[in-house]
C-alpha cells in the first residue's frame, strides 16, 4: 500500500517490545505493505532517528510515527512532546500505539497533539488488523504532508 499518488511511505516505529515489533513486521507483511518500516527501541534513539545523529545520520525524515508510551530513556511522551514542539516535526502523524488504555494516558497523549490513540490488542490477529487499520487510515484515506527535498 501507497498513498493515493503511488508513493511508499517511512514509518517510524518506536517499540522497546521484539513481540510486538514481530508482530508490527508481520502486519506489515501480512497486508503487503510496500511502506518502508524503521525500527527505534527507545526514546532517545527515536529522538537521534529524527534528528539524524549518531548511527542515524542517513535516517529518512518519517512519514508517520508509531509511538510506544512506555520506553526506556525517553519514555513516548517525552517524545511526542518533543516531536510536536519542533516546528521541523510537529507535521508527521504520530500515532500512540501502546499497551496502557489508562485514560490520563489517553488525555495526556492528545493534550500533546498526538493524532490517534490506539490500544494494542494482546491477540495476534487483532494487532495485525489494527496495525492494517492504521496504515488504511494514514497511506490510504488521509493525505499527508508532502515531504520537500
Amino acid at each position: 500500500m501507497t498513498t493515493p499518488d503511488a508513493t511508499p511511505v517511512d514509518v517510524l516505529l518506536v517499540e522497546d517490545d521484539p513481540g510486538d515489533e514481530l508482530m508490527t513486521r508481520e502486519a506489515f507483511e501480512d497486508n503487503k505493505i510496500g511502506n518502508t518500516l524503521h525500527v527505534v527501541r527507545d526514546g532517545e534513539e527515536a529522538l537521534d532517528f529524527l534528528y539524524r545523529r549518531g548511527e542515524h545520520t542517513g535516517a529518512p525524515r518519517p512519514d508517520l510515527i508509531l509511538l510506544d508510551l512506555n520506553l526506556p530513556k525517553y519514555d513516548g511522551r517525552q517524545v511526542l512532546e518533543q516531536i510536536k514542539s519542533d516546528a521541523e516535526l510537529t507535521d508527521i502523524p504520530v500515532v500512540v500505539l501502546t499497551t496502557s488504555a489508562a485514560e490520563e494516558d489517553i488525555l495526556r497523549s492528545y493534550k500533546l497533539h498526538a493524532n490517534a490513540y490506539v490500544t494494542k490488542p494482546v491477540d495476534l490477529d487483532q494487532f495485525i488488523a489494527a496495525v492494517r487499520q492504521i496504515d488504511d487510515f494514514f497511506v490510504q484515506v488521509v493525505r499527508l504532508p508532502r515531504r520537500l527535498g
